[in-house]
């Protein structure tokens, strides 16, 4: 029975369900696979060491929640920078269209975390039971001390590499060093456990049980991504017209074109060796993540036989079909067009960003009183936020009508990621006030780096004008 059967049939009745069958993906090897194990060695690598990078004394990459700091190397991100996060998930997302307009499911076969993770498990499954045909066999075998020591050392490692892949993800959000010290002590907090295991869980379930399931049946990609691709999207194909009619021979016979044959001697291998377990020959499915698995063991069994390679291989419809193939298409340059625009609009946005940011908050319980000299006050609440990794010191200035007078604080230091609240004063005589509502802004300079200012806009409340003689 075929991998994408859905039924099959008992006595006289057909059942409409059928038991999920484990796919044991072959090992291959190749060009393509050995890009995909780079990848996954790049991406694990980047993901385990991430949170054991320093920067300034301080952990490089730390998501700290609750003190609302995201930390990036020698940037600190606040709340109030939520506009990096839109542009940052905007990018994502353009950049999945592009590629997968121009490459296919480039992603989820080489940089997707379900296929990275999967393909760690998978070779922590070969480790121990050995590779396909072994994995098979011992399946089938009852039940031993040998069958239940290699599940056991099996699931084993699995955990171990679960736990640590939760108690990473944890470390990208409370300092390593510190979670690290609360489990060796048995002190972590409720929150730090429950995700450290919810995320083990996950890993070890997605990664070590589920595994295609999860891109058949749960990812929302593989349902959509047909409706970016076209014909000159690259895909994996198998060459049905050199192909046909499949068919055994034996190595070195070269009557099999006399026979009716084609190149494809029917070996399976490239069923064998798909992790989604379905047959490439069958044409383009969406159940295929586009990992090449297959064009690397049809290369492979190619060789042996003799015959030239590229029986599956990347291609496009077009060129399947002679046609020409257009590299530069009206979606593919659009795409790309907006990809860097966006792109480069958040790097210079990032780069020209001023580390202090002023919040003005006018005492909205009296819009102005009368002091004992006749003038009239207004009082704000002037909040500084360092937004930087360096301890600061600001100067406050006011511009507005040159009457107003300044009550506050001249300079004001700030440590580093915390904010100071700053009460302030503006006066002015009545009789020199041109209108009940004066404009005012507030400037804030940092005292070693005239660069780095900042000015906010405020108003001025007053009574009705004093008429003049």
């Amino acid at each position: 029975m075929s991998q994408k059967d859905d039924t099959f049939v008992v006595g006289d009745e057909q059942d409409l369900y059928q038991k999920q069958q484990k796919i044991r993906p072959k090992k291959v090897s190749g060009i393509f696979n050995n890009f995909r194990v780079l990848s996954v060695w790049l991406l694990l690598g980047i993901y385990y060491i991430g949170p054991w990078l320093s920067w300034n004394g301080r952990q490089a990459i730390l998501l700290d929640l609750p003190a609302r700091q995201f930390h990036l190397f020698g940037i600190t991100f606040w709340p109030q920078d939520f506009i990096f996060l839109t542009l940052l998930l905007v990018i994502a997302a353009l950049a999945l269209f592009f590629f997968t307009s121009v490459a296919g499911r480039l992603w989820c076969g080489y940089a997707c975390p379900q296929t990275v993770w999967t393909q760690l498990f998978v070779w922590v499954e070969r480790l121990v039971e050995g590779d396909r045909n072994k994995q098979i066999k011992l399946a089938k075998a009852p039940w031993s001390f040998k069958k239940a020591r290699l599940k056991f050392t099996k699931h084993t490692l699995w955990i171990i590499l679960a736990l640590f892949t939760g108690y990473t993800f944890v470390g990208y959000f409370v300092p390593i060093d510190v979670l690290t010290e609360e489990i060796l002590a048995f002190n972590t907090t409720p929150w730090e456990t429950f995700w450290v295991l919810f995320y083990s869980f996950a890993t070890w379930g997605n990664a070590g049980k589920l595994r295609e399931q999860v891109c058949i049946y749960m990812c929302p990609y593989a349902r959509f991504q047909s409706s970016m691709f076209d014909k000159d999207t690259l895909i994996i194909a198998y060459d049905e017209k050199r192909g046909e009619t499949r068919g055994g021979r034996k190595i070195g016979s070269n009557d099999y074109k006399e026979r009716g044959l084609g190149d494809c001697i029917d070996c399976h291998q490239c069923v064998q060796a798909c992790p989604t377990g379905i047959d490439i020959r069958d044409g383009l499915q969406y159940e295929c993540i586009a990992c090449a698995a297959c064009i690397d063991v049809c290369d492979e069994v190619m060789d042996k036989v003799g015959y030239p390679k590229g029986l599956i291989r990347y291609t496009t419809e077009n060129k399947e079909a002679g046609k020409k193939v257009k590299l530069f298409r009206a979606k593919t340059v659009g795409y790309g067009l907006v990809l860097l625009t966006i792109s480069a609009v958040f790097v210079f946005s990032v780069w020209a960003r001023t580390p202090v940011e002023l919040d003005i908050i006018k005492d909205r319980n009296r819009l102005y009183i009368t002091n004992s000299l006749g003038y009239v006050e207004n009082i704000y609440k002037l909040n500084i936020l360092n937004k930087s990794q360096q301890d600061r010191v600001y100067t406050i200035s006011v511009d507005g009508q040159k009457e107003i007078n300044y009550q506050g604080p001249q300079q004001i230091a700030v440590a580093a990621g915390n904010q100071e609240t700053v009460p302030v004063r503006l006066s002015i005589d009545p009789f020199y006030m041109q209108s009940r509502n004066l404009k005012v802004t507030f400037n804030i300079e940092d005292v070693n780096d005239a660069s780095i200012e900042v000015s906010e806009p405020a108003r001025f409340l007053g009574p009705a004008l004093v008429k003049r003689r």
